[in-house]
Order: structure tokens, then C-alpha cells, then sequence
């Protein structure tokens, strides 16, 4: 079995809470037994999450060498400048180490992307735009970073694409199982 999930803001990808944590899991949203995340997004994250009870897909998804696009959409802090943009595709310097190659572009027109709860802060004097991001690496809070890194902190993050699954318009907080093409998408993202 494999799944699609729109993860919602709030929500660790795992299915234990930890002690003193405000933040929801995975068993809040009646998964079927035995499934598991592959990867995660963090809890301030959301978007496309894939879970399954099948082993073979955390190996074939998650191991370096199957290295498969992903393609974030973060709302940023003012408008970034084609340097700025062009600057995260060439990859960032983040604690000793580059980001590989990635595509970044302002998303034109800007999306409308339903509102988060709770909502992200606002400020009057300083306008926000959505990004795209295309990554075939996930370390520890890359995009959000590459866009600090850049001068454009990430008030907003969803993950929309995995390979060439989406998410479209699938309700947050819903999963659903892949089957035929769908699940052929994903198969073709791990190699």
C-alpha cells in the first residue's frame, strides 16, 4: 500500500508524540495498520508526505544514490531579485557544505494557497511572495536555510511535488492510496 497525504501545519511525521510536544502526529488521522512516513516534513511544514507498509519503498526513495526531485513552494520575505534566485540554483554554503544545484523561480501569477491555521504572521511593511524550489537533496531544514541564507526568510513551506506525483488540490489533513499510474509516478522518481 502506498499513500499520499497532505500533511497540515502542526503535525510531526511519526505516529508517537513525544513528551511535552504541542504538536499533533500522524495516528490523528485513522492511517490504515502498519503504514509508515518515508521521509518527513517537519511539523512547521506542510504538503505532500508519502507513507506506506511497504520496506522497500524507504530504501528506494530515501537512499542518496536515488537522488528524485522534490519541489517546495515557500513564502518568503520580500520580493527576491533574479540574483538572489539564481543564487539558490547554483546551490548555497550552508555550514561548510553547498546545496546542489536546484531550480529556483518566483511563481508567476502568485498562487492561492488556502490559509494556514494558525495563520503566519504578517507584516504590513513588508510584503511576502511564494517561490518554487525543485531540490533532489532533503537535509535538515535546507529551504528554509537557502532562502535565510539569501536574505529571504521562509514564513510559509509546502512541499507540492514529489518526482512527478503532486499534490494538487488535495485537502489538507486527507490521504488517500495511490494505485496504476499514480504509484507508477512515484516508482519512476526512485529509479
Amino acid at each position: 500500500m502506498l499513500l499520499a497525504f497532505h500533511k497540515p501545519y502542526g503535525v510531526l511525521s511519526q505516529f508517537t508524540s513525544e513528551p511535552g510536544s504541542r504538536w499533533g502526529t500522524l495516528a490523528d488521522f485513522g492511517f490504515p495498520p502498519r503504514v509508515y512516513p518515508i521521509g518527513r516534513l517537519d511539523a512547521d511544514s506542510e504538503g505532500l508526505l508519502l507513507l506506506s507498509d511497504e520496506p522497500e519503498w524507504n530504501a528506494r526513495l530515501l537512499h542518496p544514490s536515488r537522488a528524485h526531485e522534490r519541489e517546495y513552494w515557500a513564502l518568503v520575505e520580500r520580493l527576491p531579485s533574479q540574483d538572489a534566485l539564481n543564487e539558490l540554483s547554483r546551490g548555497i554554503l550552508l555550514a561548510g557544505q553547498r546545496t546542489l544545484p536546484s531550480k529556483a523561480r518566483l511563481l508567476e501569477p502568485q498562487p492561492e494557497v488556502p490559509p494556514r491555521d494558525p495563520p503566519v504572521r504578517i507584516r504590513k511593511t513588508v510584503s511576502d511572495f511564494w517561490i518554487s524550489l525543485e531540490l533532489v537533496e532533503g537535509k535538515y531544514h535546507q529551504v528554509r536555510k537557502m532562502t535565510a541564507a539569501i536574505g529571504h526568510p521562509t514564513l510559509r513551506l509546502l512541499r507540492v511535488r514529489i518526482g512527478a506525483l503532486e499534490l494538487a488540490g488535495q485537502p489538507r489533513g486527507v490521504w488517500r492510496e495511490l494505485a496504476g499510474a499514480e504509484r507508477q509516478l512515484v516508482a519512476r522518481a526512485a529509479g
